[in-house]
């Protein structure tokens, strides 16, 4: 499952290594959901770990990631895996509408009208 979320980033930690072969790095985003804002903490693993090197605490990043969980001597854990960085900005919506970035689809006044004129006529049976 790949999702992204844009935020501050707040903090990010050192890269650990977990054990000879493997090493994992996290970091902390603020995300503001309207009304309270949201902490949410990332990993970071093997040859990406250097992919926040290039960011500073307090610059709107760009996040994409993937939802991991696992079960371990009947404990469940889930991880955030961040797989790309990138700079974004906390006012940009996560999908720009069609409409708005082509601005090749008609509007309501280039529509034709049944009585010749430029108002546009409701048709509709309800």
């Amino acid at each position: 499952m790949s999702f992204e979320i844009v935020g501050k980033l707040h903090k990010k930690f050192d890269t650990e290594n977990k054990t000879a072969s493997f090493q994992a790095r996290e970091f902390v985003i603020e995300a503001d959901d309207g009304r309270y804002p949201q902490m949410v903490k990332f990993q970071l693993v093997q040859d990406k770990c250097d992919e926040i090197d290039k960011f500073n605490e307090g610059d709107n990043i760009r996040v994409h990631f993937n939802l991991r969980g696992r079960e371990w001597q009947g404990k469940y854990f889930t991880n955030l895996n961040a797989w790309r960085i990138e700079y974004g900005t906390a006012a940009a919506p996560a999908a720009a509408p069609v409409a708005a970035a082509g601005g090749d689809f008609p509007t309501l006044d280039d529509a034709p009208s049944s009585t010749g004129g430029s108002s546009v006529e409701d048709d509709l049976p309800f």
